[in-house]
């Protein structure tokens, strides 16, 4: 028999429209399922149970009332579905540590523009969901709570840094989940938690009014179990604020993200690119497999793929450390706190405190120069860019995996041979999404990445939709399920 926690976002969204289910049932079944499972998958830092029961019932008799009378504004598709926040982000009286213990008491007092839209669109909090400290890392570890592990198996890690977000979607904790994505931290948790996820073109998204991110890098974005679930989500979360510094072009007028999942993407010109463009770095045999795999899946749909190898340069990736170095720097912390710092993070800030003005200059210009390249070279000719998400399967937690507490400075230079694909577009500032299309033999997923123009989300939604459509995925349900 189906549970609630069995049914899409979109799913849960209609049936409460039509009365079949009540947004307060809805709200204790996740909660339930938190507190049974949280300790095992390290999903939460913080679990907001009276807040999720208080907006489920307001929910609940917004829609009575929208049901009563016709004439009343049309309820978002996410009405009442329950959507957690990572814990990068602020909501106003809700503890937001940043995975860090020099902010375990930290509790802001006005939302950021995504939490303010999520309230506004009749969404229901949960909660926060785990990362690592600052959002630095791509595996999501800290001294406040539980690691964060992919459902899929749980001595392993559900990546970083909206990994917390990942093993909540993925193990039936949350129908799906807002995440934020500054070098692949949307994107590697949805790989290796078989999910969906879209990093949304800069500026898609508004990052204020109190955590503007000054190098571009990042922004929110959904992570869900379907690409239906997921576009929907960027629905609510899209839009340009007063004091943005970017702004993505808008879509035509009349269209929705959630427009485009069933449209037909067309005969799509797709630029392959499984070489890693990092220096000494190889690809695991199962990540090429999950790459070739997608080729055949996408030739077999009528589209042309083709395969270029970039020139292998370090350069994108001391410019990506020097700015990543900077911003670990932008939260402020007493000297008498930095103790309290992961070792990652202390290293990282002493670095970013030897960049200077003009190096950080030239490196922001390296990220442009890089989006002018792709722009120039490849999407002239090409509609899409396929590459694998990550350059191995998911890792283990702990020492064991990619953390290094008595070595941050080799943990941070073993990151990008783990991850040396993601971080592009979030220097280019395209969109990219992950898609689950793979799976090993010993069952753990494995994502292929696709990026698109910029401020083009659209043909990415109904690329992977097709795809979706084509080589289902939603299926797949791990033991904990």
């Amino acid at each position: 028999m189906a549970e609630l926690h069995d049914l899409t976002a979109l799913e849960q969204g209609k049936a409460i429209r039509a009365g079949e289910v009540s947004p307060t049932e809805l709200a204790e079944h996740y909660l339930d399922r938190v507190d049974r499972h949280n300790d095992t998958l390290g999903a939460f830092i913080t679990v907001t149970p009276a807040i999720a029961r208080k907006q489920a019932a307001d929910a609940e008799s917004e829609a009575l009332a929208a049901r009563r009378d016709d004439r009343r504004p049309r309820l978002s598709p996410l009405h009442g579905v329950p959507v957690p926040v990572k814990d990068l982000n602020f909501v106003a009286g809700v503890r937001c540590t940043l995975g860090s213990q020099a902010y375990a008491d930290h509790v802001p007092d006005v939302d950021d523009h995504v939490a303010a839209k999520l309230r506004a669109a009749g969404t229901v909090l949960l909660g926060k969901t785990n990362t690592p400290e600052f959002g630095l890392p791509c595996y999501t570890e800290n001294r406040l709570a539980l690691p964060a592990r992919t459902p899929w198996d749980l001595e392993r890690s559900a990546g970083g840094s909206s990994g917390g977000a990942a093993a909540a979607v993925a193990g039936g904790l949350a129908p799906l989940a807002q995440g934020s994505d500054g070098g692949g931290s949307i994107r590697i948790p949805a790989s290796v938690c078989g999910l969906f996820g879209i990093k949304p073109s800069r500026g898609r998204v508004s990052a204020g009014p109190v955590q503007h991110d000054v190098s571009g890098l990042s922004g929110s974005g959904p992570i869900a179990r379907t690409v239906a679930d997921a576009a929907a989500l960027l629905d609510v979360l899209a839009g340009p604020m007063p004091g943005d510094p970017y702004s993505a072009p808008s879509l035509p007028q009349g269209e929705s993200f959630s427009s485009y999942v069933g449209r037909d993407p067309g005969t799509l010109r797709v630029v392959g690119l499984p070489q890693p463009p990092v220096p000494g770095v190889e690809l695991h045999p199962d990540c090429r497999a999950a790459y070739d795999g997608a080729a055949g899946l996408l030739r077999g749909l009528g589209h042309q793929v083709d395969e270029v190898e970039l020139p292998v340069d370090d350069a994108i990736l001391h410019a990506f450390t020097r700015v990543w170095g900077v911003m670990a720097t932008v939260y402020p912390v007493a000297p008498e706190q930095e103790e309290l710092l992961m070792p990652l993070t202390r290293h990282l800030r002493a670095e970013g405190g030897k960049v200077s003005g003009p190096d950080f200059a030239a490196s922001l210009y390296a990220f442009r120069a890089l989006g002018q390249l792709i722009a120039d070279a490849l999407l002239s000719s090409y509609d899409v860019v396929l590459t694998p998400t990550l350059a191995r399967p998911p890792a283990l937690v702990g020492s064991a995996g990619l953390r290094n507490d008595a070595d941050p400075a080799a943990e941070f230079a073993g990151l990008a041979g783990y991850t040396p694909f993601t971080p592009i577009f979030n220097a280019t500032g395209q969109p990219a999404v992950n898609v689950p299309l793979h799976w090993t033999e010993e069952g753990l997923p494995i994502g292929v990445m696709f990026g698109g123009r910029y401020g083009d989300e659209a043909t990415l939604i109904s690329l992977s939709a097709q795809l979706e459509a084509a080589r289902p995925w939603a299926g797949r349900r791990p033991e904990i399920w």
